[in-house]
């Protein structure tokens, strides 16, 4: 979550393999558009709230700065939203036994998005600017901020957004100690019922237009897409011991970033077949380093699509590669032949605002509760080097630039299927397989004393072959979560290849 004031050190919510709820893809990654003009709103809520010590009522002020209107298939975006809590009296025992003076606060607001009869929801993310003081009767409040998704309607009439359920997380900031484990209140809160539960109402303008919807606390979002999984699920479990580092990972190192709330870090391995040798080569563990961009709920064609686009670049040893492969196969269908090849990727380019332009996109489309569709693409650009080659076991010198003449595309998709709760297939959150062809160009530079192009372009080149990846869940270096991440931010699953 990234507040008002940049990014933070507070903890994200969780984006790994325990995210497998559809529609909470909308609020890992809130979107940090500005809105042109606006006007600010306030909504003071009633909720029910559960302390260790039992249920206790608390209030909640949630504030926004909503724009005077919007268009059709043009991002809306609240901004300068912050979340105040103010706990009861009979609570603070409950934070003062997490036992710092100061803590580290994040809250997750189920928000409801509805515009005619489709409805939605996604959750902002909001964390304090850094630790605070410990409340007490004198100042019992807690106040978070942070950016949060846009949305993007496909049809006029009036974007409506609720106020749901509520959750928070109290944490003792992080010691000097590394054996230590932090301390934690984790509160779930439920809005108390006959309450205007409305934030905010934008008018969208265009053709055709639709009517205002009554507020009806119409439950689809969470639900709808997970088959009733809740937001806390996705929250970091205290107490719980971080994994160390495996010894025997069989894997490069895979660091994440703990300052940076946006990325994730995950392996990947898989088989790349060569036609013309009628071979495949398995490449071994990558580390791809995952940078998630803005993220849009839009409206279209009578269905609810959760948008998003991401950067995805590999990463061994500091450099845009995959670890060195070993391929062994048959040149010419008799002549045994290995050879080692070096998958370099060339970066995106960097669009007009400085930044790469996004090779990941995914598409998650809900069609009723507990049934979704998603579809990822990622295009990656790469280039091919051979070296270490040996025939029938004598070296061949092909010399240092025996490589692809030209960069090639290798577009990936994968696609998710939830039916009835119950999810297949990848997200990137979650990982899974991959499918997709490539076609290896001719090659060039090959060769010390004689010219050893044609060889390997006849060998290799031309004819398209399948690539199937497989992606672990990833870690979210910046959500400290055991359950996805060791204690040195690298991920916890090694993916197994298939074919």
């Amino acid at each position: 979550m990234r507040g008002t004031a940049g990014r933070s050190r507070g903890r994200a919510t969780v984006r790994g393999g325990a995210v497998l709820t559809a529609v909470l893809v909308a609020g890992m990654i809130p979107g940090a558009q500005a809105s042109a003009g606006g006007h600010d709103v306030r909504i003071d809520v009633r909720y029910g709230c559960d302390f260790p010590s039992g249920a206790a009522k608390a209030a909640v002020r949630v504030s926004a700065t909503v724009p005077e209107g919007g268009a059709v298939d043009k991002p809306v975006q609240l901004t300068d939203v912050s979340t105040e809590l103010t706990l009861p009296e009979a609570g603070l025992p409950d934070l003062a036994a997490v036992g710092a003076e100061q803590v580290e606060v994040e809250t997750k607001l189920t928000v409801g998005v509805a515009q005619g009869d489709h409805t939605a929801e996604t959750v902002w993310i909001g964390t304090a600017e850094g630790p605070v003081a410990v409340p007490d009767a004198e100042n019992p409040a807690l106040t978070s901020s942070g950016a949060v998704p846009s949305v993007t309607a496909g049809s006029s009439g009036d974007l409506v957004f609720t106020a749901g359920k509520l959750t928070a997380l109290m944490t003792s900031p992080p010691s000097g100690d590394a054996s230590a484990e932090p301390s934690a209140l984790l509160l779930t809160c439920t809005p108390e019922p006959d309450q205007d539960l409305t934030l905010a109402t934008v008018r969208i303008a265009g053709d055709p237009e639709w009517p205002s919807p009554e507020p009806s606390g119409t439950r689809e979002g969470t639900a709808a897409a997970g088959g009733g999984s809740d937001a806390d699920e996705a929250t970091p479990k205290v107490g719980q011991p971080g994994k160390q580092a495996l010894q025997d990972r069989k894997a490069p190192p895979c660091t994440g970033d703990p300052e940076d709330q946006f990325s994730l870090n995950a392996y990947v391995t898989g088989y790349a077949d060569v036609p013309k040798l009628k071979s495949a080569t398995l490449f071994p563990v990558a580390c791809t380093q995952i940078e998630q961009g803005l993220t849009q709920i839009k409206f279209q064609d009578g269905l609810i699509h959760i948008l998003q686009d991401s950067t995805a670049t590999l990463d061994y040893q500091g450099k845009l590669q995959l670890p060195p492969a070993t391929g062994t196969f048959l040149t010419f269908g008799f002549m045994p032949t290995t050879a080692t090849l070096e998958m370099t990727q060339i970066p995106p380019a960097a669009g007009p605002d400085g930044k790469p332009v996004p090779n990941v996109h995914s598409d998650l489309t809900i069609l009723s509760p507990g049934n979704s569709v998603g579809t990822t693409t990622i295009d990656l650009n790469l280039r091919l080097r051979l070296f270490d080659v040996k025939v029938n076991g004598v070296a061949l010198d092909v010399g240092p630039n025996c490589r692809t003449e030209r960069p090639f595309a290798l577009p990936l998709r994968g696609e998710m299927v939830l039916k009835d709760g119950v999810q297949s297939g990848y997200t990137l959150v979650t990982g899974g397989a991959l499918t997709g062809q490539v076609t290896v160009p001719p090659f060039s530079g090959c060769g010390v004393g004689e010219d050893l192009d044609d060889l390997f372009t006849a060998s290799i080149s031309g004819v398209p072959g399948a690539v199937k990846q497989v992606q672990a869940a990833p870690c979210a270096a910046a959500q400290h979560s055991p359950t996805v991440c060791t204690e040195d931010s690298q991920p916890v699953q090694i993916p197994k290849p298939q074919r």
